[in-house]
């Protein structure tokens, strides 16, 4: 019998990874990665002892090249971040700014968010989680593999504390229909606002969203809250 795979939200490109970032992921990922294989045995991460420190944490989805995460971490540095990124280069780059930036607050996953959750994060240990612009999947037949889907959508509720939020923005106007609904549909979750959120301060602007808002193009945010 064939064995059954999964559907990713992600594919693991060949991109290229710079010296800085293969240095910065052989010398940091050490101090700041946090290991996980998702092969059995798998234990709960003790985030109390990864972040030697008890604190508001938030998770960041697919951190991408990781400059958001690094402005949000360093802005913040009351709160815990656990970012979960696939890509070695942009896992490299988020590295190198937390050694430029001098941060403590960031630790990284580089796995499958949906392993994290399933087998390696406690219940209710989140105060948020942060999807900022994950990959769209335009195509029709391609939507099965968006990530905010309505089992994704449950199982970070699991590990939301009641209060705790879920903050997803896309450039795409259908994926933020779409993810509207979802969010929508999950009985423990309750909108913010009527339908799209602003975008709250602690959301910086990224290049590529700067250059997207100069040439018309839209941005939506979208913030649900665990009741």
């Amino acid at each position: 019998m064939a064995e059954h795979r999964p559907i990713r939200s992600f594919v693991l490109r060949q991109g290229r990874v710079s010296n800085a970032q293969r240095r910065a992921h052989e010398t940091l990922m050490p101090l700041y990665g946090v290991p996980f294989t998702g092969r059995p045995p798998v234990s709960l991460l003790d985030l109390e002892t990864i972040f030697g420190r008890s604190a508001p944490r938030f998770l960041e989805i697919g951190f991408g090249m990781g400059e958001t995460t690094a402005v949000i971490a360093k802005a913040h540095p009351q709160n815990d971040y656990l970012a979960v990124e696939v890509h070695t280069p942009g896992v490299g780059s988020l590295l190198k700014q937390i050694e430029e930036l001098g941060l403590t607050n960031i630790r990284i996953v580089q796995h499958d968010v949906v392993e994290v959750l399933q087998h390696a994060l406690p219940p209710e240990c989140l105060d948020g989680v942060h999807i900022f612009f994950p990959d769209p999947w335009p195509k029709a037949r391609h939507h099965k593999r968006r990530l905010i889907q309505p089992e994704f959508v449950a199982l970070l509720c699991r590990h939301l504390k009641p209060g705790g939020y879920i903050h997803a923005a896309t450039d795409w106007k259908e994926y933020a229909d779409q993810i509207l609904q979802v969010l929508r549909s999950e009985p423990q979750l309750a909108n913010t606002v009527v339908d799209y959120s602003s975008r709250p301060e602690y959301r910086p602007l990224t290049k590529f969203e700067q250059r997207g808002l100069r040439l018309g193009h839209g941005v939506w945010d979208l913030i649900f809250r665990k009741k």
